[in-house]
């Protein structure tokens, strides 16, 4: 498993590939607010005030638009908040988002900005199975969706009872030292 680790921490893709990747995060995430008022609002009470994403050596910078939209700022922008995932490795910030934990994080930078940061966090989901309607109609997107949901939840099922996975919550009997069920569903 280390190996595997230090392999994906090794490989480098070509910088237009991060670019082309990052336009991509920025279409996709755009797509999500458009279908949220709330959000685009929020978003236009902190017009041009930078945001700095980062992940070990990935960064990307975003800035809300008179539109209420996400736009790349220059690399060498000034942001006004910072949001660093803490957590290094692929493997374990995969294990943390499967188990449906909140991946670890330092914020640096305009409280205000952070607030509304954690509101559309905490508030704006992508509605996957509105998107397949339009594609598949709505009887075969809603079937596509109760499966898709079936298998991540076995998949946080097999995280959780991974031994470097998050172990699911001791029953609820009271007693912090009673064993963690391994059939149950992750907490």
């Amino acid at each position: 498993m280390d190996f595997l680790q230090s392999l994906l921490g090794a490989i480098r893709p070509p910088e237009w590939v991060v670019d082309e990747l990052q336009n991509r995060v920025v279409l996709f995430l755009n797509h999500v607010l458009m279908q949220e008022k709330a959000a685009q609002d929020r978003l236009r009470r902190q017009k041009g005030k930078p945001v700095r994403i980062q992940w070990g050596d990935f960064h990307l910078t975003l800035a809300p638009s008179a539109a209420g939209l996400l736009e790349r700022c220059a690399p060498d922008a000034t942001p006004e908040l910072s949001v660093t995932l803490t957590q290094r490795s692929p493997l374990a910030l995969a294990q943390s988002v499967l188990a449906g934990q909140k991946p670890g994080v330092d914020i640096q930078g305009d409280v205000q900005l952070a607030a509304e940061v954690a509101w559309l966090v905490d508030n704006v989901r992508w509605d996957v199975e509105e998107d397949l309607s339009r594609i598949v109609g709505d009887a075969t997107a809603h079937t596509l969706a109760r499966f898709a949901q079936s298998a991540a939840q076995a998949v946080k099922a097999f995280v959780a009872r991974m031994p470097g996975g998050r172990a699911p919550r001791a029953a609820s009997s009271g007693d912090a030292s009673a064993p963690a069920r391994a059939d149950g569903p992750a907490a």
